[in-house]
């Protein structure tokens, strides 16, 4: 966590060094694209499917998640053994994404501070 921390040091130092206009736009981006631990935690606690992956943007994960979790659900009733299986790996894949979810939004977050970064950087350029 100690490295996280340090990145997002290195990045708010940047910010501290733009203009007063850049800055503005800098906090208006990140208002509107910053995500909240608390919302990927909850989404991954009560939705297990992978609902927390859509939540930043990784939509092939969470689809991979939500067919496995319906096609677990849907062999339960004829192939119980192989609905269980499919319906346990889900859980084993994405219970531990639970306990590290306030990394992982860290570190998404210090990808997209940079990523806005470079973007009001880059406009006052052109």
């Amino acid at each position: 966590m100690q490295d996280l921390k340090d990145e997002e040091d290195r990045l708010r130092e940047k910010i501290r060094a733009l203009s007063d206009e850049q800055r503005k736009q800098y906090y208006r981006l990140e208002r509107e694209r910053l995500k909240d631990p608390d919302t990927y935690a909850v989404l991954n606690y009560f939705f297990v499917a992978g609902l927390h992956h859509f939540y930043l943007g990784k939509t092939t994960r969470g689809m991979i998640n939500v067919v496995l979790m319906l096609l677990g659900l849907l062999l339960l009733p004829m192939f119980a053994p192989l609905g269980i299986i499919l319906l346990l790996t889900v859980l084993l894949i994405e219970l531990p994404q639970l306990f590290k979810s306030q990394r992982i939004v860290f570190a998404h977050n210090l990808e997209l501070m940079e990523q806005i970064l470079d973007e009001v950087t880059d406009e006052k350029a052109l």
